[in-house]
């Protein structure tokens, strides 16, 4: 705990981390804090109600991120939304907390909850906020964001605190959604609060001379002897999870107040958010004696040997199961085990053979076993769940000496492949669709296989869980653990997720195929649209070794005329079809995720034109503008901005700046008289969006003259566009833009629009979100010298890869400003 090394790892804690385990075992109340996204949450108020009050602390995520960008890959809405799921599972992992989630997509950036819940299904979001209520039943519910206060931030957040303000009601109603009673009970939390602060008020002045007669407040920068970390220090490793979203940050120390304003329930006459709830084992009939039991260990806790404990503690637990309180049996139930294991220092592994099988296939489970205490244990069994196998060692446990056994069994052919669950049916926009209700709101897919340990201590049988994994060395990383998956026989993917045919050319289609067994032979086909031919119409294969890839060529052709559709890769192996595409997200910091997909491309057929060749792209945040350019043509060429040198870039027909480049590349600053220098010599430059003031003042300017990035953005990606300068060559050279180029668009128009620029900017385009003024600054352009300077905060980096005709033709147009011809073939200039 309070460490997030390689995922996946299991967890070993030292005395102090054990005795702080013991600490929670006797508080007995439960925290719900809700909001929209990850990264919303306050780690440090999460962190503060884990470890110092020590209650259970729950995050209600609405959405999974999906709508996010991210700076440390290439993954984007639903993969980024796995992504984010992990790194928020990392996060709890380290301030104490639990993870939950809804079935809302996070659709993008919403102005207002109006919006937000229309694009969500109102009903069933607030219907995953009932059940969230109803399973961990809280004491106290915390909003991150005020529900009274539309248009100030952005929607999602405010329509997170309106449906949890509702759901604080509803849940206690027996008439609300009783579907769900089938599996819960209904449930009424006594307080709801707004975790407000000085922000809320403008300023810190304002704040401190605010009514706070309705605020409970607390110090959160109180430090744990037992961990040798103060709770803003476990709050910062906690933030320092969100990597995608580029939070790691600096650990602090010292006092740091937090404000609770009460918005329903009975005041707390004190600054105890639980003031009137009964927190202790006595809230449970028949927990008072458990409680003396426990109170006692706590009190007398032996560091030196913690399993001396053990006969109470399994004691206690014997007690525990005969309650008739369900959840609080459950909850405790597994913080004892957890705390009994960690006494004895019993470590049980069950690690597969293989990263992965497949049903129907044999696979082998590695078993370790080992007792590190003089405590009395018996392995009785070992049970694989999932599979119904089972071994009795029966066999006593001696201290400190290993046990090792293995269980070879058969997948079953109807296994479920390893996925996340809430990407298995098409989803909308805004909803996921979950069809379970018992999975709804889980924050991970369960694993396919359990290792289920029978174990006696002196003749007291406890059984405890552990998934299957795999367990593996580096000689980069040393070991390493993933999780254990099923997956398909064969799999198929197509790299670019978009073709574009800019002319009526056959292009080659590269697919590869890969393996999830041995020995697996068969044909691929493409399924295409009306009008497009694929050749030859099948390819057959062989492949010898499991997670072995091969590549095969398909030549496609569209038809003259413009159209687009979908190409899907169909492998028939025996009696059966396989047409899913297997993405695997690795990064050190998150479990391995193996994301199962249609296997599908999109083919795009449009009349476009263009000038210049070769095109130098520096890289920011990540994006696959690039890779979508040479979809129409141009040789994109990455340039480290640390190693160009004055006229390095004269070769370059233009220069692109990726997105959010300037927040995320120090090197920047210095190159910036370069790159004038090259657009002053007739060179063009593109800089693509950069949120605003996040760079530390260190770039007095990112263009050649005066600019104001801002907040302003037009997310309804419908929204009517005019054009404001018809004559520019923008929309004209080499293609004519209309408004008909807008349609289709997806998510945004676009994002961090500048607020103000100089007189020598020409404003392109207008556009606005309904009930708001015009936005001209999504595309601006002037001269410098004899070349071109464009900022544009138009989501290119959304519509390009999705293959949007109109966005690739003002994007071509941008790259040929200043070109007096359309230039069928050209070398790199000088």
């Amino acid at each position: 705990m309070f460490t997030s090394g390689f995922a996946q790892k299991p967890e070993k804690l030292t005395s102090a981390e054990l005795f702080h385990e013991v600490q929670k075992l006797n508080f007995l109340g439960t925290a719900l804090y809700v909001a929209a996204h990850p990264d919303d949450e306050n780690t440090s108020l999460i962190s503060y109600l884990s470890n110092h009050k020590k209650a259970k602390t729950v995050y209600l995520s609405l959405t999974r991120g999906d709508g996010g960008q991210n700076l440390i890959g290439s993954e984007l809405r639903e993969l980024l939304g796995v992504l984010r799921t992990q790194e928020l599972l990392a996060a709890r992992n380290v301030d104490g907390g639990e993870q939950l989630f809804t079935r809302a997509n996070d659709f993008g950036f919403s102005k207002l909850p109006k919006e937000t819940l229309e694009i969500w299904d109102n009903d069933k979001v607030l219907a995953d906020v009932v059940w969230a209520i109803r399973n961990i039943k809280p004491d106290v519910i915390i909003n991150r964001f005020d529900h009274r206060t539309p248009g100030t931030t952005h929607g999602h957040h405010t329509a997170s605190a309106m449906l949890s303000m509702e759901a604080f009601d509803l849940a206690n109603n027996p008439q609300a959604y009783p579907e769900q009673l089938n599996h819960s009970d209904t449930w009424q939390p006594k307080r709801i609060f707004y975790n407000t602060s000085w922000w809320q008020y403008g300023s810190r002045e304002k704040f401190a001379k605010a009514d706070k007669s309705n605020m409970i407040k607390m110090d959160v920068g109180v430090y744990y002897p037992e961990l040798g970390l103060s709770n803003n220090e476990i709050s910062a490793m906690s933030r320092s999870q969100h990597l995608c979203q580029g939070f790691g940050t600096l650990t602090v120390r010292g006092s740091s107040e937090e404000y609770l304003e009460l918005l329903k329930g009975p005041a707390a006459t004190g600054n105890d958010l639980f003031e009137g709830v009964n927190t202790t084992w006595s809230r449970v009939k028949g927990g008072e004696a458990i409680g003396r039991i426990l109170e006692k260990v706590e009190e007398n806790f032996d560091f030196q040997n913690p399993a001396k404990h053990i006969p109470e503690l399994i004691r206690a637990y014997q007690m525990l199961q005969n309650i008739e309180d369900e959840h609080w049996k459950s909850i405790k139930s597994k913080e004892l085990k957890h705390i009994i294991l960690a006494a004895t220092g019993l470590y049980l592994e069950a690690s597969s053979e293989n990263a992965s099988a497949t049903p129907g296939s044999q696979a082998t489970i590695n078993l370790e076993v080992i007792n590190r205490s003089s405590a009395n244990i018996t392995l009785k069994e070992i049970q694989l769940v999932g599979a119904n196998v089972k071994i009795a060692p029966n066999k006593v446990l001696t201290n400190n000496q290993k046990e090792s056994f293995s269980i070879d069994f058969s997948v079953p052919s109807s296994m479920m492949y390893t996925s996340p669950y809430w990407l298995n049916e098409q989803g909308s926009l805004g909803m996921y669709v979950v069809n379970n209700q018992q999975l709804i709101g889980k924050p991970e897919t369960p694993n396919a296989f359990k290792a289920r340990f029978s174990l006696l201590f002196d003749g007291s049988e406890i059984i405890f869980e552990k998934d299957v994994v795999h367990r593996y060395s580096r000689p980069d990383k040393g070991e390493l653990y993933e999780p254990f998956a099923i997956l398909p026989e064969v799999t198929s993917k197509i790299d670019e997720k978009v073709l574009i045919f800019a002319n009526s050319d056959t292009k080659e289609v590269h697919v590869k195929v890969r393996a999830g067994k041995n020995n697996v032979s068969g044909t691929i086909s493409l399924d295409h649209p009306t009008g497009w031919s694929v050749s030859p119409k099948s390819i057959p294969f062989t492949i010898e070794q499991r997670g072995e890839e091969i590549p095969l060529t398909f030549k496609v052709t569209p038809p003259n005329s413009e159209s687009e559709g979908n190409i899907e890769p169909k492998i028939t192996v025996g009696d059966q079809v396989f047409d899913k595409e297997l993405v695997e997200i690795a990064y050190d910091h998150i479990p391995k995720q193996s994301v199962l997909l249609p296997s599908a491309a999109k083919v795009v057929r449009m009349n476009i034109k263009k000038a210049g060749e070769h095109i130098a792209y520096i890289m920011g945040a990540g994006d696959k503008v690039p890779e979508s350019l040479e979809q129409i043509g141009y040789q994109v060429h990455i340039v480290d901005p640390n190693e160009i040198q004055n006229g390095d870039l004269d070769k370059y027909d233009a220069v692109v700046v990726g997105i959010r480049a300037y927040n995320v590349i120090g090197a920047l600053k210095f190159k910036q008289p370069v790159l004038f220098d090259y657009v002053e010599r007739g060179g063009t430059i593109i800089v693509q969006y950069n949120t605003a003031g996040r760079w530390s003042n260190q770039f007095e300017n990112i263009a050649p003259y005066d600019i104001t990035l801002s907040r302003d953005r037009v997310t309804d990606e419908n929204a009517e566009v005019k054009i404001l300068a018809p004559k520019n060559s923008l929309v004209n050279f080499p293609n004519a833009i209309t408004t008909k180029d807008f349609e289709g668009w997806v998510q945004e128009r676009g994002l961090y629009f500048p607020s103000k620029w100089s007189a020598e900017f020409t404003p392109i385009l207008s556009m606005k979100d309904e009930g708001e003024t015009e936005k001209q600054g999504s595309l601006i352009v002037a001269p410098y010298g004899e070349g071109h300077y464009i900022y544009t905060g138009l989501s290119f980096f959304r519509e390009l890869p999705v293959g949007v005709s109109g966005a690739y033709k003002l994007f071509a147009n941008m790259l040929s400003i200043g070109k007096n011809e359309v230039k069928k073939d050209s070398n790199v200039k000088g």
